[in-house]
This record gives C-alpha cells, structure tokens and sequence, in this order.
C-alpha cells in the first residue's frame, strides 16, 4: 500500500485566516511530514467576501496546489474572469451551464492523479442544480483514483446524507460554509473520510470571522449592517487524511485547530 496524505484548511477568512493560514502551514508540515496535497477553501479569503487574483498568487506561493470555495466566490465582480483561466481555483460544480469557471477537475502532484469535486448545497441557500445529480454525473466522468470532495453547504443533514451516497465512491469527504468545526471526523463503512464541517481558518473571537460587535445590530434590530472582520484568535482549522492511493480508501482522518488560543 502506498499512502497519500492530504491537507484541507477550512474558509480562510479575511486577513487573519491568511495571516493563521501562511504562519500555521509550516509547523503542521513538520509536525505531520509533507503533505502530498494541499487544499484550502478561499472563498471568504477578501476581507471575508469573495477573493482576488493578488490574494491567490499569495496562497499558491505557500504552497497550495488546489482551492474550493462557495458561494462567496463571485462577490470579488474583477475575481470572476480569473476562474474562467486558473482551473486550479474551484467554484461548486452544480452551478448552472454557462457560470464561469470550473467546478472540478484532476490534478497530477508526483506522479498520482488526485481528483477534486466542489459542490454547494440547496437548503438554506441559493437555488443551484441538484449536488446529488451532479456529483454523479462528474465522478463518471472523473479520471482519479483519489478523489476530494468539499460540500459547501449550511444544513448539517444536507452534508451528512451527501457523505453517505458519496461513500466508498469519494476518498475524503468535507463539508464547509458553517465555519464551525465538528467533532464528527470518521471513516465511514465503504472507505470515505468524512466531516461534516472542516471549520474556519481565522479569528474565532467573534462571531463565525466577523466581530461579535458588527453582528449584534443585525440581530437585534434585523436591519442590514456591515460585518467587520474579527482578529481576535486566529486559528487554521481543517483536516488531515491519509488515503491508500492504490484503492483510494482512506484509512485515516484527523482534525486540527491551531493557532494563538485564548
């Protein structure tokens, strides 16, 4: 057997998750070897709103070989020309035909293929083509034995029933969006590392990466407010699994949280 290892670090938020993200990435290096592949979520990596051409060449200078993202992706306007050139940042696959950029795609690091599905849920967000539907119509297209899938979506049993049809089909499965980590990192029966949120990589003294001051008025009084980044411990979240690159089960997943704790 010959294993894979695989990073995934959870929506980078605003300026603190990239600060956690770039000081973070080296220490877990050492403390659990090289990474075979490196998979970050970036869709919340511009002040917390969408993404830039300049914030990416910075991500993939620390070595990053692939990004998914969510729905935030478009909200950077300048940012969407960019999906339709760089196919190594992700956009959920289940969009309508004709959105701009990609939302999978296979990727050769040291001689393995190692796929990766982007995907956003239905409940409780903006319509979008079934994740179900769409995740079967590209794994039969997909060339990989390795195969990563980030399920961006907000309902907890959305993510749950999407890892259970994808078992044994997919290596890893890992929902983001929430922003909140779960304590649910397993391997289910047919070989699929699972989570149903890898969590956030930024400032965890707030609400979700947004100062707890900026949310309140939304709550209290139900009117629009601008959302102000939060700094207070800034954390990198996420996952690591290891996958036998010859079947593509995973045999193993862990997840990790740090960072300056308070």
């Amino acid at each position: 057997m010959t294993a894979m290892r695989i990073l995934f670090a959870g929506d980078i938020c605003g300026r603190p998750g990239r600060g956690a993200l770039r000081e973070n990435l080296p220490a877990l290096r050492q403390k659990f070897g090289p990474f075979d592949f490196t998979i970050v979520n970036c869709e919340n990596a511009a002040s917390g709103f969408g993404m830039t051409e300049k914030l990416m060449d910075e991500i993939f200078a620390l070595g990053v070989d692939v990004m998914t993202s969510g729905n935030h992706i478009w909200d950077k306007r300048e940012f969407i020309p960019v999906l339709n050139r760089e196919n190594r940042v992700l956009r959920p696959a289940n969009y309508p035909f004709g959105a701009a950029g990609t939302g999978y795609g296979v990727f050769v690091k040291h001689g393995c293929a190692v796929g990766v599905v982007n995907l956003q849920g239905r409940a409780f967000m903006s319509p979008v083509d079934c994740p179900f539907r769409t995740a079967d119509a590209v794994l039969e297209e997909m060339k990989a034995t390795v195969i990563f899938v980030d399920f961006h979506a907000e309902a907890t049993a959305e993510k749950i029933a999407l890892g259970k049809y994808l078992d044994g089909r997919v290596s890893v499965f890992a929902g983001t969006h929430t922003h909140v980590q779960t304590a649910d990192a397993s391997i289910l029966p047919g070989g699929t590392a699972y989570i149903t949120d890898a969590g956030m990589t930024g400032g965890h003294g707030g609400v979700i990466g947004n100062s707890y001051e900026s949310v309140l008025p939304k709550f209290l009084y139900g009117m629009p407010c601008k959302f102000e980044i939060e700094t207070n411990i800034p954390l990198m979240q996420g996952i690591i699994a290891d996958i036998d690159d010859e079947t593509g089960r995973a045999f193993d997943i862990r997840r990790f949280s740090v960072g300056i704790e308070q």
